[in-house]
């Protein structure tokens, strides 16, 4: 029934690409084919959403309460919004896809309390400026080393859900003496095994990779695929419209599926490095999550590439999204392992 499921949403979602989308004007005097309204009005709807995501963005930072800050940094070729706030040794929180750093909203308050959190957008998404490429994590984790010392931060402590998760790990494999730890947060790593068993079923992978399709389909639709991509009751209509600011325009929606296209990079990337790594690596899953009975196969991989110090934790009463289901866990698993 899921791959059923599956093929109608795309079904859908391309009868009404036909239905709702203009056909390029030619101009009057012939010469090359206009934009058309419904081009102009998806120009006019980006331009509301950008507006729309910076005024989201100040609601929200002033929500996570007084010493909160939002700011912009030039780093590797691209500028990465952040934010920050607390005292004390660095954590780093990387979000994962479809999401932005406001994924961690719910967690930044209690951990400020002991660290200098900063949550950051990757390259590309929300605040951050997109690039024609550079969206393989060895090249992500970059963008974060710089940012680190543009802020003066010291050693960090790297928490990565999803496709932050393997940022996370990159960044660590780069940068082992200034890394105090990462977390990996519900994924499997490219080039690391169980990768390949553990994401055979994923069709959205394949759908995400195809050159320039994804963002074609689904540019001034963003908050379509991402109600389809985001499930109900966890987030609300409203967070989805959040969330679907971060991926527009379309330039920051293909950034968005550059970070998927770049998986084979990331696979090379894992799977060369093999020497001994001393950082400490925690791997996490939610217990109702796909990925839930990996976490011993993913240790596994790890050690045979070099890991040292590396363990799984499991996050009961959660699926994929642990930072919606139960942030409370998350925070206490990240006080823990970055207070060692």
């Amino acid at each position: 029934m899921g791959k059923y499921r599956t093929l109608l949403a795309l079904v859908a979602l391309l009868l009404s690409l036909t239905a709702s989308t203009g056909v390029a004007e030619p101009s009057p005097a012939g010469g090359p084919a206009g934009p058309g309204p419904a081009g102009a009005f998806h120009a006019e709807s980006d331009r509301a959403a950008e507006t729309g995501h910076r005024a989201q963005n100040e609601r929200l930072v002033a929500g996570l309460g007084p010493g909160f800050s939002s700011g912009s940094a030039r780093v590797n070729g691209t500028s990465l919004h952040y934010v920050r706030g607390g005292r004390g040794p660095a954590v780093l929180l990387v979000h994962g896809h479809p999401q932005d750093w406001s994924e961690y909203r719910e967690v930044m308050p209690r951990l400020a309390r002991r660290f200098t959190v900063v949550a950051v957008d990757l390259r590309g998404i929300g605040g951050s400026t997109p690039t024609p490429g550079g969206y393989d994590a060895p090249n992500l984790a970059e963008d974060l080393r710089q940012l680190v010392r543009r802020l003066d931060l010291g050693p960090v402590h790297v928490v990565g859900h999803d496709i932050g998760g393997m940022v996370a790990y990159a960044y660590a494999r780069l940068n082992p003496a200034t890394t105090r730890g990462a977390m990996v947060l519900d994924v499997p790593l490219p080039g690391v095994e169980p990768w390949s068993a553990s994401t055979a079923g994923l069709w959205h992978l394949g759908f995400h990779q195809a050159p320039g399709l994804a963002e074609d389909l689904i540019d001034g639709r963003q908050e379509v695929y991402l109600r389809f991509a985001l499930p109900a009751p966890t987030f609300s209509d409203a967070e989805v419209a959040r969330y679907s600011r971060a991926y527009r325009p379309k330039a920051r929606l293909r950034a968005g599926f550059e970070l998927y296209r770049a998986f084979p990079a990331n696979a090379e990337f894992n799977a060369a490095r093999r020497e001994r790594l001393d950082v400490p690596l925690v791997w996490v899953a939610g217990d109702r999550s796909i990925f839930a009975g990996i976490g011993p196969d993913v240790v596994r991989g790890l050690r045979d590439l070099g890991a040292a110090d590396v363990r799984s934790e499991v996050v009961e009463g959660s699926d994929h999204y642990l930072l919606d289901h139960r942030p409370d866990a998350v925070a206490a698993l990240v006080e823990r392992y970055a207070s060692r």
